[in-house]
């Protein structure tokens, strides 16, 4: 008798997961890559939605907690090893819509094949992930002085996110 993957327990195809599995990192890449940073700000947000995504493995819920040990051992973890590398799309802003269509793809499968304790925690997780991204470096200024937190672009695809998981 062969063993089901995790993700036949939890009653996903394998392309399903992939989905699940994929839209955490690309909605880090989207929230960071929407305001073009120098690469230090870059690798600062990248590190703050790496360190939200490694702290699920701890999530109560086994959906997420099996996606981001799975995301980890992918990536590696956060704290050891080598960088990863700053990924920037080529347009930013197709990204970022396409992130938008993936995350709404992963919303009407949670709808219908998850629980839902399992579906909110994975919804509320993206925008976590989302929000500490666009939080980790302030943009523009000069020499680290002055600069907006977060910056308008960041602000529209962190909304549309939790609008996109919320229809």
């Amino acid at each position: 008798m062969t063993e089901l993957p995790l993700y036949a327990t939890l009653g996903f195809t394998d392309a399903e997961w992939g989905l699940l599995v994929g839209l955490p990192q690309s909605v880090l890449v989207a929230a960071s890559a929407v305001t073009p940073d120098s690469t230090r700000k870059t690798r600062a947000e990248t590190a703050a939605g790496l360190d939200v995504i490694s702290d699920a493995r701890a999530s109560a819920s086994p959906l997420v907690a099996a996606i981001a040990a799975e995301i980890v051992t992918e990536v590696g973890e956060p704290d050891v090893g080598v960088e990863p590398p700053v990924i920037e799309p080529p347009d930013p802003q197709a990204y970022a819509r396409d992130v938008l269509g993936r995350a709404a793809e992963a919303n009407a499968l949670l709808a219908a094949k998850a629980e839902k304790a399992d579906a909110e925690t994975y919804r509320h997780w993206l925008v976590e992930v989302a929000e500490s991204v666009v939080g980790a470096a302030s943009s523009g200024g000069l020499l680290g002085i002055g600069g907006e937190a977060v910056t308008e672009d960041e602000r529209a695809f962190r909304d549309d996110l939790a609008k996109t998981l919320t229809d």
